[in-house]
């Protein structure tokens, strides 16, 4: 367990007790490594990414940011404060906030880790507009397993620099050539090459037929819009943005939200909040949950959710909400071993390595999560499936255009404004409300709002009786977050 320091400050005729946290050492996790092995590195970055996202930071570690008029905290973005040091001069370039004091303060629903109610929303204007008629809602997410998808991606974009490695080749040979994309049976539209140099050969790629990825092919699992590749990234800009934390890796020694701190989040830190997110226990069902005699269940019930399940497919939903992806190597690594999902080069311009992120803390997808873990079963760890590792995620991890009554006011971070990544199942009957901004209070209100290239499923809900749109929707609220009594710590 991390050390905690616990200061006795005065406060008139009483004590009032500040928790503080000693910052986490790369080089510390390192020497784990070296000394005790890799579960012991990966069981302190747990328990410190653990008390990191419990925490509530205080000015003095750096927590809110300047933004002018006095102000430590907002809810809502201030590109208008354009000042020495105000919100809009802010190093990196802000989003939002700061708003919050710690992780949980918005990641709270069902329980620690978890979702945020529609008050949690995050206000942005990434495009520092200063209209609010162009400001951006964003709901907040669970946080759970989160090394699932980042897996998944890691993979998925593998499979896809290996078609262009391949095409490369085959113009190279042929003087041009195309290539349907395709990763995990999901097709990611047309990749085109002409070779435009013959010794030393050299191609130029026409992206302009790919579909639901980046042109660089790295799939973003992270953000409403598919923004991040990796935990580690999102969250920088997380604590950057909602806490008004500032990440050595971000800035390095400078002190860019103003607010007289410095070195707020270390590497160390950064690596142990990665760690914490990736292995937390990952959702599951109440129908598993009644397998394993952790919840009753009726027959009726059962009836109803598997009905769902069948119909979710009938209707088109998992086209796009995948029920289950293979992950063919379940090793978590930060830093990942898989090109465009580690740093080459940190935000600030320095090297991973000048922080002695020369060594990767690694755990197992289907084995190592702490949490969850039941008499004869893991309800943790992804279940393996004919020895190979079977995610239930619910996604197909592409950006899809969900029609122009769900589409952003203007697109930002170079992403079109009717563009949205296929936004996991996992846990949503835990989740509400639903939706990015939360507009939906209930599931059949969030299906109905479906547009764009889901509008064919959506009408095909629609026709469905009542009776079997409530089933879809009983599959759904199936879809849920538990934690085991004994899993309280974390």
């Amino acid at each position: 367990m991390r050390h905690m320091v616990w200061l006795a400050l005065a406060a008139g005729p009483g004590m009032v007790c500040a928790e503080t946290l000693d910052p986490v050492d790369q080089a510390y996790l390192n020497s784990l490594i070296d000394t005790q092995g890799m579960a012991a590195a990966f069981d302190f970055a747990f328990e410190a990414g653990d008390e990191l996202t419990e925490h509530s930071f205080d000015a003095a570690s750096g927590v809110g940011a300047h933004l002018g008029e006095g102000r430590r905290f907002t809810r809502f973005p201030r590109a208008d404060l354009k000042g020495p040091g105000e919100w809009a001069t802010h190093v990196p370039k802000r989003e939002g906030g700061a708003n919050a004091t710690s992780c949980i303060a918005c990641h709270n629903a069902p329980e620690a880790n978890g979702a945020g109610d529609v008050a949690l929303n995050a206000v942005i204007d990434p495009n520092h507009t200063g209209d609010p008629s162009k400001f951006l809602e964003r709901n907040t997410l669970h946080l759970f397993a989160l090394g699932i998808p980042q897996r998944i991606a890691e993979e998925m974009s593998e499979e896809l620099f290996r078609q262009r490695d391949d095409l490369r080749t085959l113009s190279c040979n042929a003087g041009q050539g195309q290539i349907d994309l395709m990763a995990k049976g999901i097709e990611f539209g047309t990749l085109s090459a002409t070779r435009t140099q013959n010794a030393p050969c050299e191609v130029s790629f026409d992206t302009s037929l790919v579909t639901g990825v980046d042109p660089d092919l790295v799939i973003k699992p992270f953000g409403w819009k598919g923004n991040h590749a990796t935990i580690r990234a999102f969250t920088r800009g997380a604590a950057h943005n909602e806490l008004g934390l500032q990440a050595v890796e971000l800035v390095g020694d400078q002190d860019g939200d103003y607010d007289g701190v410095t070195h707020e989040l270390t590497v160390g830190d950064m690596t142990a909040l990665t760690i914490y997110m990736a292995a937390l226990e990952r959702p599951t069902s109440l129908l598993e949950l009644a397998t394993h005699g952790v919840i009753d269940l009726e027959d009726a019930q059962r009836a109803e959710i598997t009905s769902g399940e069948r119909r979710m497919a009938e209707v088109g939903c998992t086209s796009c909400h995948q029920p289950k992806l293979p992950i063919a190597d379940p090793v978590f690594s930060e830093p990942s071993q898989t090109e465009g999902f580690h740093d080459v080069i940190f935000p600030d311009g320095s090297s991973p390595a000048e922080h002695a992120m020369t060594t990767a803390v690694t755990f197992d997808l289907t084995r190592d999560q702490p949490n969850n873990r039941l008499e004869g079963a893991h309800l943790g760890a992804v279940p393996m499936v004919d020895g190979v590792a079977q995610a239930e995620w619910y996604s197909d991890f592409r950006r899809h255009d969900m029609g122009e009554a769900l589409a952003d006011p203007e697109g930002s971070q170079g992403i079109e404004r009717r563009l949205w990544l296929t936004r996991s199942l996992a846990g949503v009957g835990s989740t509400g409300p639903w939706l990015h901004d939360g507009r939906a209070t209930t599931l059949h209100e969030a299906i109905v709002a479906h547009g764009g290239a889901a509008l064919s499923s959506r009408d095909a809900y629609l026709a469905l009786p009542d009776a079997h749109q409530a089933e879809i929707v009983a599959f759904l609220e199936n879809l849920v977050i538990h934690k085991t009594d004994e899993d309280e710590d974390h």
